[in-house]
């Protein structure tokens, strides 16, 4: 493995691009492949077996591309799949999980509220780490059904997903939380509509700069971080319908469907 090897990416579908986009901020020598597995989004609802079927599938397929390191840009994937797939491969994973600790450390009224998929909000991960972080702190958990598949069908600006955040936001605000936890990297995309239903107090939390600044920690330490001046190289992939991924790219970057 070389440094200038490309970093993986794979996530359920277009939300990880969230992630890589704070990755490629803060590294931008880095060159980059990304998975986006729509075909099988979302992964929440589906059981631990079958999330770590799909991670390895992922995993392996980036490893044919030679990558040095893999982000799990996927709360469910990660909490879920990660000891496995660390424990199977000789290459660094670097894992994305809700940062219900900010949020427990920070909160002035006692209350926070985490948004994310059954299949987070139900791991070991997820519990040892809310027992150990937020036991003296109400914390006001809320599966967000239906999110994730509106997000991948580019219908973020509809009445469905006002209704449903709507849904999911009232019982946050009775509770007078102070804190938001996004517990999914597909949640970032709908920071605006939650900024427009919550209290202006309420602070909203994502974990995509502490997943790229831990990136760039694990590869300095292992020597693979690039130091090379050319320009890095970025691919695209989903297996679905390449148009709605490219949706959530820039023009400098093509999405391609591949079938995985």
């Amino acid at each position: 493995m070389t440094n200038t090897n490309p970093i993986g990416f794979f996530d359920s579908g277009v939300g990880g691009i969230s992630i890589w986009n704070e990755v490629n901020t803060l590294l931008p020598n880095e060159s980059s492949i990304y998975l986006a597995d729509s075909a099988n989004a979302p992964y929440g609802p589906k059981g631990k077996d079958k999330i770590i079927a799909l991670s390895i599938k992922n995993t392996e397929l980036l490893l044919e591309h030679h990558c040095k390191l893999i982000v799990v840009a996927c709360n469910t994937a990660t909490t879920n799949a990660i000891d496995h797939l660390r424990a199977t491969y000789d290459v660094p994973f670097i894992g994305i999980e809700p940062a219900i600790k900010p949020a427990a450390l920070q909160t002035v009224t006692n209350a926070v509220g985490i948004l994310a998929t059954e299949g987070t909000l139900s791991s070991e991960l997820f519990y040892k780490t809310s027992a150990l972080f937020a036991s003296d702190v109400s914390v006001v958990e809320q599966i967000g059904t239906g999110l994730v598949e509106l997000i991948e069908a580019g219908k973020i600006d509809t009445e469905e997903m006002e209704m449903l955040l709507k849904k999911y936001t009232a019982p946050m605000i009775k509770a007078n939380i102070d804190h938001l936890v996004l517990g999914c990297s597909h949640y970032p995309y709908l920071i605006p509509k939650l900024r427009a239903l919550l209290p202006e107090s309420v602070k909203i939390i994502d974990s995509g700069e502490a997943v790229a600044r831990q990136t760039k920690a694990i590869l300095t330490k292992n020597g693979l971080l690039n130091t090379e001046e050319e320009k890095a190289e970025h691919s695209f992939y989903t297996n679905t319908n390449a148009h709605l991924l490219q949706g959530f790219l820039n023009d400098d970057h093509i999405a391609a469907k591949l079938d995985f």
